[in-house]
């Protein structure tokens, strides 16, 4: 009887979500399985290896293999990075921050190991859209991650409205997201647009040492300014 192939495992690893002390936030698990692959499917090479170097300060750069996923990435190409599981080498998988595969365009590598029959291996690490949702004191037994809502500016307030609508109709909590240059106008246009009496939660910086997170009324936000410029954010509704 032929051996089954013996392929390598395929590690999804959490990454820090911003300048900060990786052991802050991420468990002794990462660091272990960061000294033992050398193999990586990342977004970015730059960002991958100073969090890499920042993880585990002794792990020689010149051995790592870095393959590059990201929106430019063609899909033949994705054959190709997963070689070395084939070969039975160990791989791990970064986001840019937080957890790989969530928001996160690394979920066609985790698709592709599935129907090679590859093990896939999550770990323990931050993801900004739970921990958000932990802070937020809305339904966290009911919610839904739509990403990024329209640019258009109609298209977009009529999305607020229909989450309002869908989250009061089902008691479900509405979590998105905003390019984060652009997290000041969004904000602006959920005040003028939803219910005075819907709840929002606006959860930016979840790690760092200028982390904001709060829940208030839509009316209570009218009265308050925040600079969310530039700053990683998640935003949540629930109308009750």
């Amino acid at each position: 009887m032929k051996a089954a192939p013996l392929f390598g495992k395929l590690y999804l690893i959490p990454t820090t979500m911003g300048d900060c002390d990786p052991m802050d936030v991420l468990p002794q698990t990462i660091k272990r399985c960061v000294d033992l692959i050398d193999y990586y499917v990342v977004e970015n090479d730059k960002t991958a290896r100073k969090s890499i170097k920042l993880t585990n300060p002794e792990k020689k750069q010149s051995e790592l293999k870095l393959f590059i996923l990201n929106k430019h990435t063609e899909t033949k190409e994705h054959q190709e990075f997963i070689k070395p599981l084939l070969e039975g080498k160990n791989m791990g998988l970064m986001s840019e921050a937080g957890c790989p595969g969530v928001a996160d365009p690394g979920a066609v590598i985790v698709k592709l190991a599935h129907e090679k029959g590859i093990q896939v291996i999550p770990l323990v690490g931050p993801s900004s859209i739970l921990l958000a949702m932990m802070a937020s004191g809305m339904n966290g037994q009911s919610f839904t991650f739509h990403g990024y809502l329209p640019i258009e500016k109609d298209e977009k307030r009529a999305s607020f409205k229909s989450l309002e609508r869908i989250s009061f109709e089902k008691n479900q909590s509405q979590i998105f997201i905003e390019t984060p240059y652009r997290n000041n106008k969004l904000l602006e246009d959920l005040i003028q647009t939803l219910n005075p009496e819907t709840h929002l939660c606006i959860a930016a910086d979840i790690t760092l040492p200028t982390e904001y997170i709060k829940t208030k009324k839509i009316s209570a936000w009218k009265k308050e300014t925040i600079d969310l410029h530039k700053r990683p954010t998640i935003f949540i509704i629930h109308k009750m």
